[in-house]
């Protein structure tokens, strides 16, 4: 009697002993799911984000090509200067624009697009710190920054400080104070994925031959 008890306790204990083997392997395969889980977030995280930046610098590029194939867009640079927050209306040229109408147009379908492509995009457009002290006619370039929101998005400063055109770089590499004054065009809003550029704005000169003569070139706004 004495040994049917105990071998009773040995198989109770050993049933003790198979049910603490059965959670602690449930605890490591959930440790392990969760695990999988994470990286592949983080993977789709990772594509969201590289997704968004890719579409912000073709907006971009589609951007500078609307200025390549405006004749007047030298002329007018002026006038693409936008900030974040302004969403202007396109004018009507169903019966033609004069230049200013038609980069006002211009602006005005490209942040519209901009706004139907990223979540809650905007984008600026300002004259960039090494040229705001030059007069219209000599600028050349344009500063273009993009701006939407992620799920997940960069907030380390050394980010931020990167994009940010109200600074510049001394000689040592350093970023410090120096650059665009104007920090609502010119830096990423707060909460937001930005990505800057800065573009060229060329003038188009068109030849022609008045009367005959040797071929000239007009170059508008000139």
């Amino acid at each position: 009697m004495h040994q049917l008890k105990a071998k009773q306790m040995h198989m109770r204990s050993q049933q003790g002993i198979t049910l603490i083997e059965s959670l602690v392997a449930l605890v490591v395969t959930a440790l392990g799911i969760l695990g999988i889980l994470g990286v592949q977030m983080r993977t789709l995280t990772d594509t969201s984000t590289t997704m968004r930046r890719s579409q912000a610098i073709r907006l971009i590029e589609d951007f500078s090509e609307r200025l390549k194939v405006s004749p007047n867009s030298l002329a007018e640079i002026g006038n693409y200067t936008s900030g974040f927050s302004d969403l202007p209306t396109a004018p009507d040229c169903s019966g033609g624009c004069t230049n200013a109408q038609l980069s006002a147009y211009e602006l005005a379908t490209w942040k519209n697009i901009v706004k139907d492509t990223l979540p809650l995009g905007q984008a600026s457009i300002f004259t960039p710190p090494a040229e705001s002290g030059a007069t219209a006619g000599q600028r050349r370039q344009l500063g273009v920054m993009i701006a939407w929101r992620e799920n997940e998005r960069d907030t380390a400063s050394s980010y931020k400080d990167a994009i940010d055109a109200t600074k510049i770089r001394d000689g040592s590499g350093n970023l410090v104070t120096g650059g665009g004054t104007d920090a609502a065009t010119n830096q990423c809003p707060s909460g937001a994925t930005c990505h800057l550029q800065y573009i060229p704005v060329a003038a188009r000169c068109a030849p022609y031959t008045p009367g005959g003569a040797t071929a000239t070139y007009y170059c508008p706004g000139s």
